[in-house]
């Protein structure tokens, strides 16, 4: 099932974060509250560092993007296989000059969600619309939501992954600079805290994968809703903890992955602006740090977002448990807890046996998308990503709070447990591109070892480049 047949059907049938969103207007009227916002913002030296590092990496790292790929299909054209998954005016049909434009921004699962911005999920067509429950409404809402106001829905797309991509750049700033200085680790080690939230920040907006924060998917947006959680939880903000948390969960299924972050932290810290209620030591450290009252009610809300998401699908006449069962209409299948290493490294193992061959006659793994030498390729790269972040979760582990280390974890748990049949780690390099925690870590490393910030730097943004100019084109990436 694809996004063009399901649509013929359709056709056919009749904080600081937090406060970045919740401005305390100290003025009266708006005018005068926003300007009382913008002065209290300008007046904070971290908060502007902050903005200056994250408005740079925005602007530089979405630079590259599209000149790489609009002079990729200037060179080589669209690709020969511009019409997979591309529902008629979906991504295409805008005109030369739209069309090229679009192509950044708009490939594969951008269907899907331009679909559903569109029209919706339609449960009431059963099995023909099946795929669609595997994306999470709170994206095409948003994007349908922009489109109101005359917004063509891929300009609204890319907006609304642009905005949400700012707010977590920043965010990301502001809590690596929370965690790594002297009011948050001052133990760990780091000697550079303000280079290091910059060299997060970097790393963030210039990763491999981080085309995809600007095109019409929803990494942007769950990207800066976990940031949110995180910076909410350590400031003691539990209401918007519960909010952002519900959010996250409604954009996408491992969203609420993040209640296991809030939880440790309300447990266990740190927290800004309130000691801990019992000193532990020994075997006793394993106890809560903090007395349990009643704003942890707050952290219930969390899971209210995927359930919302599964009663809309029961009240519109589809299985509410839709959403819990779609990943198989995609290959996905459960091969036990984190399993998909050990089939990864398989995929891998006899990814390099079939290029090493240099035939195609004996297909030593199955084959995606016929072609067996493709299918190799891709499974070595996805292994490659697998083993360049083991280090980085195992350094979050190790120097950042607990939460963090737990939240990596569970994120994972999903599309290591639940591997792909022909390509068992699919998409995991997107997946890793949100896991900012891993960022935060890697950015803390690269201040003692500045001899290879700029190496890991250029490199990144040239991978980012060779990936966008692929996505563009049509070729599958991640």
């Amino acid at each position: 099932m694809n996004s063009d047949a399901a649509e013929l059907i359709i056709l056919d049938a009749p904080s600081d974060l937090a406060a970045a969103v919740e401005p305390r207007f100290s003025m009266p009227g708006l005018a005068g509250g926003a300007f009382g916002w913008w002065t209290r913002l300008r007046a904070d030296p971290a908060r502007m560092a902050a903005v200056r590092v994250s408005a740079r990496a925005l602007a530089g790292s979405r630079v590259l993007v599209w000149s790489a790929a609009l002079t990729t299909i200037a060179a080589f054209g669209f690709g020969p296989v511009r019409t997979a998954f591309n529902p008629p005016g979906a991504t295409r049909g805008f005109g030369w000059l739209g069309d090229l434009l679009a192509a950044p921004a708009a490939r594969w699962d951008s269907a899907w969600y331009l679909v559903i911005a569109h029209y919706g999920y339609r449960p009431d067509l059963g099995a023909l619309t099946t795929s669609r429950t595997a994306f999470f409404p709170l994206y095409p809402l948003g994007v349908r939501a922009i489109s109101w106001v005359g917004t063509p829905p891929i300009v609204a797309g890319v907006a609304l992954s642009s905005i949400a991509l700012a707010l977590a750049l920043y965010g990301i700033h502001r809590l690596a600079t929370l965690e790594l200085g002297a009011r948050g680790r001052p133990h760990a080690g780091f000697a550079d805290p303000a280079q290091a939230a910059r060299l997060a920040v970097m790393l963030t907006a210039f990763a491999p994968m981080a085309f995809y924060l600007s095109a019409v998917y929803s990494e942007s947006l769950y990207l800066a809703l976990s940031v949110g959680v995180f910076w909410s939880a350590r400031n003691g903000r539990w209401a918007w903890v519960g909010i952002l948390g519900a959010l996250a969960a409604a954009t996408r299924n491992t969203g609420v992955a993040l209640l296991l972050p809030a939880v440790l932290i309300y447990a266990y810290g740190p927290r800004e602006g309130r000691p801990v209620d019992f000193m532990r030591s020994g075997r006793a450290r394993l106890l809560p740090r903090y007395r349990l009252r009643a704003d942890a009610l707050w952290l219930a809300l969390v899971p209210l977002g995927i359930a919302a998401y599964c009663a809309f699908l029961g009240l519109s006449g589809g299985d509410p448990l839709t959403p819990l069962h779609a990943q198989g209409a995609w290959g996905r299948h459960f091969a036990g807890p984190y399993l998909g290493v050990w089939d990864g490294a398989k995929a891998a193992f006899e990814g390099a046996r079939q290029l090493l061959s240099f035939q195609r006659h004996h297909v030593y793994f199955p084959a995606a998308g016929g072609s067996s030498f493709v299918s190799a390729g891709h499974n070595l790269m996805l292994f490659a990503f697998l083993l360049a972040a083991i280090p980085a979760l195992l350094g979050v582990l190790r120097r950042l709070p607990i939460a963090y280390g737990a939240y990596v974890l569970a994120a994972l748990a999903m599309p290591l447990s639940y591997p792909v049949s022909y390509q068992p780690l699919m998409s995991l390099p997107r997946f890793l591109v949100v896991l900012f925690p891993l960022s935060i870590w890697l950015g803390a490393w690269l201040t003692r070892h500045p001899r290879a910030q700029r190496p890991a730097l250029l490199l990144s943004a040239l991978l980012m480049m060779f990936f966008a100019a692929q996505f563009a084109t049509w070729h599958w990436v991640a």
